[in-house]
């Protein structure tokens, strides 16, 4: 086998065999395989397409790739949940306790943020004390006791695909349905789930803009995590504004624990039911989302979920007082308002304007070395369809270095737009792809 032939044969149009596929997965993250070889067939890739079983292949191959997780050991079904990322979104941190106080065991994997601002990992170390650092037996073990436990992505979790997206990124083959699908599913399969609840954002602050875009990639993954074997969901959501209010590490730390008190955003709580409710399913712990999203709601009236999230957090050596005490988070030292200049009403947040503030401030990484500041970021206090006057409080920016804050405060401002007129907000939820 020759990976000159098997570049013409992609560049023909033809289907690739899953051995075929195997030996340029394996040859490539074994460094047998040039960078200029693989970068040819990511571009024949990307122009003749890959067909359902093709893109299976190369995910299985790419989780095959290096170290895959084995969960055999947890009891019940786990229950995994992906989202494809956007501003403010700290689902995760509301989703694992609410979930896990239902019976349903999340053993996750995250990520650091290279980005507007961190990711799970970062987000939970606001947390002072709390580590993912945890070995494979203490893991499984907190799992089994609390049903919840979140480690940080190993090194040689599907290294392939680490190798494989840094060649993507500078040779133009990123939009790519199947190498997006097949990038994302990799890690989840290596993860050990048995059942995976995806969220596939759409809008401005989306990778995904238009939510035609957002079902095919939606389709895709979900074919892929049924063909592997796991029992899969995609619900496609809105990203054209911040989901709920807070955006920064520690900001959106408090404001999960704010929804875990009932007292949080609406939209934001409405979405963790939804993802919620389809974990609940696929674990077997609800017959019907009807079920399942009145197990979530009396999992967050008797504080069981919040109780659940102290319980995880002091697992992971954090300080558990201050899921009861937010103070205790990392608070930065400016707080100052941003200001409406004209009356009317709110139609439109550039979401990604208002993760560049957050990444100005210092919440976010501009490179891997970066460090982030736990602190500092946004409270909006005005989002999509309210009435606005001149000078009322449109966000507050919180930070550490006044011409940091400054230059944020004029970034923010130009992100919103008041018009005269009042304009409808987008649904929250807007297709379920099984």
């Amino acid at each position: 086998m020759r990976m000159y032939d098997l570049i013409r044969k992609k560049r023909d149009g033809k289907i690739l065999a899953k051995d075929e596929i195997i030996y340029i997965i394996d040859g490539y993250t074994k460094d047998k395989i040039p960078d200029y070889q693989m970068s040819a067939l990511l571009m024949a890739v990307y122009l003749k397409g890959m067909n359902e079983e093709e893109t299976l292949n190369l995910t299985i191959a790419m989780a095959d790739s290096g170290d895959k997780l084995d969960l055999s050991e947890i009891k019940g079904v786990k229950v995994d949940k992906h989202s494809t990322g956007g501003v403010g979104d700290k689902t995760s941190l509301i989703l694992g306790p609410m979930v896990a106080a239902c019976g349903v065991p999340v053993a996750k994997m995250s990520g650091r943020g290279l980005g507007h601002t961190g990711g799970t990992i970062d987000k939970l170390e606001s947390f002072k004390g709390f580590t993912t650092s945890l070995s494979e037996k203490d893991f499984i073990n907190n799992v089994n006791d609390i049903k919840l436990a979140i480690v940080g992505q190993t090194a040689n979790l599907a290294p392939a695909d680490k190798k494989i997206y840094a060649l993507r990124d500078v040779t133009g083959t990123v939009e790519n349905i199947s190498l997006i699908a097949s990038s994302i599913m990799s890690k989840k399969i290596a993860s050990g789930a048995d059942a995976i609840v995806l969220d596939v954002k759409t809008g401005d602050g989306a990778f995904m803009k238009t939510e035609e875009e957002a079902v095919k990639l939606a389709e895709e993954m979900v074919k892929i995590g049924n063909g592997a074997g796991r029992k899969t969901v995609a619900l496609i959501t809105d990203m054209d504004q911040p989901l709920g209010y807070a955006v920064g590490n520690a900001l959106e730390v408090k404001e999960a624990i704010d929804t875990l008190n009932g007292k949080g955003s609406k939209e934001l709580l409405e979405l963790c039911y939804a993802l919620g409710s389809q974990m609940l399913v696929l674990g077997g712990k609800a017959l019907s989302e009807s079920e399942a999203r009145i197990k979530l709601q009396e999992a967050v009236k008797s504080k069981s979920a919040l109780s659940k999230m102290a319980e995880f957090i002091k697992a992971q050596g954090g300080e558990m007082q201050a899921v009861y005490q937010t103070d205790l988070l990392p608070k930065a030292e400016i707080i100052e308002p941003v200001l409406a200049q004209t009356d009317g009403y709110i139609s439109k947040i550039k979401c990604e304007e208002v993760g560049m503030v957050s990444l100005i401030l210092g919440g976010g990484r501009e490179n891997k070395e970066s460090i982030i500041d736990l602190s500092v970021g946004v409270i909006l206090c005005k989002k999509i369809g309210d009435k606005v006057k001149n000078g009322d409080i449109l966000a507050y920016i919180h930070g550490n270095a006044h011409k940091k804050v400054n230059e944020a405060k004029e970034r923010l401002l130009s992100a919103y737009t008041i018009t005269k007129e009042t304009t409808g907000v987008s649904k929250l939820v807007k297709q379920i792809v099984r």
